[in-house]
């Protein structure tokens, strides 16, 4: 006999309690002692009464709902699928991080992600940014001047630029403070504020990208601009009269360079000119010579045959080119009197009034002759004369 059909008190339950029958309450036995599988339907409905607070056990509205659940279902999937689409531009890439974490890198298009796992970021990577950075420095000599200088910088690597340094920006101004500061520290005033400007600019890139390049902040310096540099207020007057006097020094130094090139090219036409006339002259002395040997060597024969006649024609040859050059003309007369005609001065007159401008005629003026007294000749002069003669 089972212990719920003989006794009265339950072995498990506190001593001395009842059961349901002795408290006329009737029990009802299970009509199937199997055990059933539990029903899922009554399980949701029962999860939606907890949730939504109806107890009403005839209402039928949660039964209903279940069976669109697996419409709402895909509704939300086909949603949450769709809001996935993303467009990057094309100056942009898309860094896509997982949970907060570095995923990849995506280009510029239509792309997808998972919502609310993956996250993207657009960096834009062609955009040129500009940073100022500017204040007093101490230069090598102990002064202490004012500069001013831009920095152009695009990013490179946008994982790095998101992800390796907390503030890129910051980190870049503190890096080009840091730059241009050892620069001006090893320079001297003057030099920065003359003729060391370029330097400047060039000293402070190099630094610049040797300390960003240990930052490994994804950043590239495109340029970099020296502003300007001033002086202390107190000096700003003695410094600006020693600029404007180098710049009056370059000046007259490019305005020197010029003229020398405007007369160079002068001068050496000139020599090359005289060069050619010395070598045409040579050339033409050369030639003559080589002539006159020619003519004297034809000329030999005929002296060999009449030594006479050929002197006599050579010397008459010879006075005729004398004479031709002589600017006077000396004519004999049946007196002792040698009448000297200057026909130089009356070819030089007529010369000069043909020059003159204007319709008017002038007459050049009659030239006398002059009336020279020859002296006593003497009886020698013959003899000189056919002496030179025979001597030619």
């Amino acid at each position: 006999m089972s212990w719920n059909e003989s006794g009265n008190q339950d072995p498990w339950g506190k001593p001395g309690q009842n059961k349901p029958e002795q408290q006329g309450q009737e029990t009802k036995e299970p009509k199937n002692s199997e055990q059933q599988p539990p029903d899922l339907e009554e399980a949701f409905s029962s999860l939606l009464k907890k949730m939504g607070g109806n107890k009403d056990p005839n209402n039928s509205q949660p039964a209903s709902f279940g069976k669109f659940l697996p419409v709402i279902i895909a509704l939300g999937a086909i949603v949450w699928g769709a809001s996935g689409f993303y467009t990057v531009q094309e100056a942009e890439r898309g860094v896509i991080t997982r949970f907060g974490k570095l995923h990849n890198i995506v280009m510029p298009g239509l792309n997808w992600k998972p919502t609310f796992i993956d996250e993207v970021i657009p960096v834009n990577i062609e955009r040129v940014s500009e940073l100022n950075t500017s204040g007093s420095m101490l230069t090598q000599d102990e002064n202490m001047v004012q500069v001013e200088m831009t920095v152009q910088y695009r990013v490179e690597d946008p994982a790095k630029y998101l992800f390796n340094v907390n503030n890129p920006k910051d980190s870049l101004k503190q890096a080009t403070d840091s730059a241009l500061r050892y620069v001006i520290g090893h320079m001297k005033m003057d030099e920065i504020l003359t003729t060391g400007r370029a330097t400047v600019r060039e000293k402070t890139w190099n630094a610049l990208r040797d300390i960003i390049k240990t930052y490994d902040m994804g950043l590239l310096i495109t340029d970099v601009n020296f502003q300007y540099a001033r002086p202390p207020e107190e000096v700003k007057a003695a410094f600006d009269d020693a600029i404007k006097a180098q710049e009056d020094e370059q000046r007259l130094i490019r305005e020197a360079e010029a003229y020398a090139r405007g007369k160079e090219p002068i001068a050496r036409g000139q020599a090359q000119r005289i060069v050619e006339q010395a070598t045409a002259y040579k050339e033409k002395v050369v030639l003559e010579a080589k002539g006159e040997v020619e003519r004297l060597v034809k000329l030999l024969p005929e002296y060999k045959a009449a030594p006479e006649l050929t002197r006599e024609r050579l010397y008459i040859q010879t006075m005729e080119k004398v004479m031709k050059n002589t600017p006077k003309i000396i004519m004999e007369s049946n007196t002792n009197n040698l009448n000297v005609l200057p026909i130089d001065k009356f070819f030089g007159n007529t010369q000069a009034v043909k020059k003159q401008e204007g319709d008017t005629q002038v007459v050049p003026q009659a030239v006398q002759p002059t009336i020279v007294q020859p002296q006593a000749q003497t009886q020698t002069q013959p003899e000189v004369i056919e002496t030179r003669r025979g001597r030619f």
